[in-house]
């Protein structure tokens, strides 16, 4: 903890509360879910406006294409890995007996709670402080000639490109209620005899990184 503690760069008052950030649903009452729904907001909101103040000229659309890019789910499953979380994780005996230290998804909603714990602790400042240290070299790579196009737009432009079958997705499954609701969504590539899923906290960030792990599975491979 005092570790995660330095590279974060924020020391908590309540140690109880960085405990529960780590501490994964899989566990019962007192998990990180509520904070991770609070981080996740915050880091949306630190984001945006760093990136408006940044690019005064780019409008909004590329704005939230730019964001999507800081905030997504690889982005934050790198900084759990710098920040070394698999080890420090809390979970229940089937996430343990699956795992799940090492799941991505996982390591990245409790860089989200942790966000969220700063947030609650010590207000928005102090937590945007830590978010554009912790993001910042993904914020400054981001070249404002780029076009990024969303990962579901590039992968329907690959396949078309050689006149494949558009990719299908489905929602499978609905966990959780309200601001907790996690969905579970399948994508299969008919072609090449590929499908993935992926869980995330709308239907659309699901849809989005599964696109994002076919455009991964597909690098490498001719598509044809």
């Amino acid at each position: 903890m005092k570790e995660l503690q330095k590279k974060i760069n924020y020391q908590f008052k309540d140690i109880a509360l960085l405990k529960q950030a780590l501490t994964h649903r899989s566990i019962g009452k007192g998990n990180n879910e509520r904070l991770e729904f609070l981080g996740d907001s915050v880091l949306g909101a630190v984001v945006s406006r760093e990136l408006y103040k940044r690019f005064p000229d780019i409008a909004e659309g590329k704005l939230s294409r730019f964001k999507s890019y800081v905030v997504r789910g690889k982005t934050l499953a790198l900084i759990a890995v710098k920040l070394e979380l698999s080890g420090l994780l809390i979970l229940g005996s089937g996430e343990l007996k699956s795992g799940g230290h090492n799941r991505k998804s996982i390591q990245a909603d409790a860089v989200e709670a942790i966000l969220g714990a700063i947030f609650l602790e010590a207000g928005f400042d102090v937590v945007n402080a830590v978010i554009l240290d912790l993001f910042k070299e993904y914020i400054d790579e981001i070249n404002p000639s780029d076009t990024l196009k969303d990962f579901k737009t590039q992968l329907q432009e690959r396949l078309q490109k050689f006149g494949q079958t558009l990719p299908k997705y489905q929602l499978v499954k609905t966990t959780g209620k309200d601001h907790n609701a996690k969905f579970t969504v399948n994508c299969l590539l008919k072609d090449q005899s590929i499908q993935v899923e992926q869980e995330a906290k709308s239907i659309k960030r699901a849809e989005q990184m599964c696109a994002e792990v076919l455009l991964e599975k597909l690098k490498d491979k001719r598509v044809s």
